[in-house]
């Protein structure tokens, strides 16, 4: 995968032009089956609860993290690693306040720094197949690019596996007088059915050496 992660700024901003043309998405998606439709699929196959078994839908899938939570890819926290800084930079986001706060706070990354994104999640309620980390970037109010990194498909959570943990490919931030300053950006996890599992505003600065 080819990975160009300038990270992020500001409130939601205008990326109508990096947005997919839905029109022209012939794909058809499969309809999805719950944790508990799954489970009980010819429940006297032996060979079958065994592949189950392997999917993380056994007895063992954790509960939800809240009564009557829906959310079905919970991202509990991302984390920048910066070969430059000697601990990541660790963006919390197990509750609405951290996630909002991300909007207004900028981290500062050198130039020709060499990062890359750590994120944390599990899965509830039912497979999720496809799963994006989409992003969408501006400078100065000027859009300058568009990431789409496959994250992969991924059963319910268990308690032998609460998590999950996926690391992008590393990128070099960018350098020269004019490449320095704000970038602004929106993130998004998507799946193949054009699912929005969270979208978060968050930035960064790039600084000189």
């Amino acid at each position: 995968m080819n990975t160009k992660i300038y990270i992020m700024a500001e409130e939601t901003t205008d990326f109508s032009q990096f947005e997919e043309d839905k029109n022209n998405d012939q794909y058809k998606v499969s309809a999805k089956k719950t944790v508990d439709e799954y489970k009980n699929l010819d429940a006297e196959d032996e060979s079958l609860a065994k592949w189950k078994e392997s999917l993380g839908l056994g007895s063992d899938v954790l509960p939800l993290e809240y009564a009557g939570d829906k959310r079905k890819v919970v991202v509990q926290k991302i984390q920048l690693l910066v070969n430059t800084e000697p601990t990541p930079i660790t963006f919390d986001l197990t509750n609405e306040k951290t996630i909002k706060e991300l909007a207004s706070k900028r981290y500062k990354i050198k130039e020709n720094s060499i990062y890359k994104l750590k994120i944390v999640f599990k899965v509830q309620h039912e497979i999720i197949t496809g799963l994006r980390y989409v992003q969408y970037i501006k400078k100065a109010g000027i859009a300058v690019d568009k990431i789409d990194d496959h994250l992969g498909s991924y059963a319910p959570s268990t308690k032998t596996k609460p998590f999950y943990e996926v690391e992008l490919p590393e990128s070099e931030a960018p350098s020269g007088f004019l490449a320095r300053g704000n970038y602004s950006a929106v993130s998004r996890f998507i799946d193949d059915d054009k699912t929005n599992h969270l979208t978060l505003n968050w930035g960064v600065e790039i600084v000189k050496k």
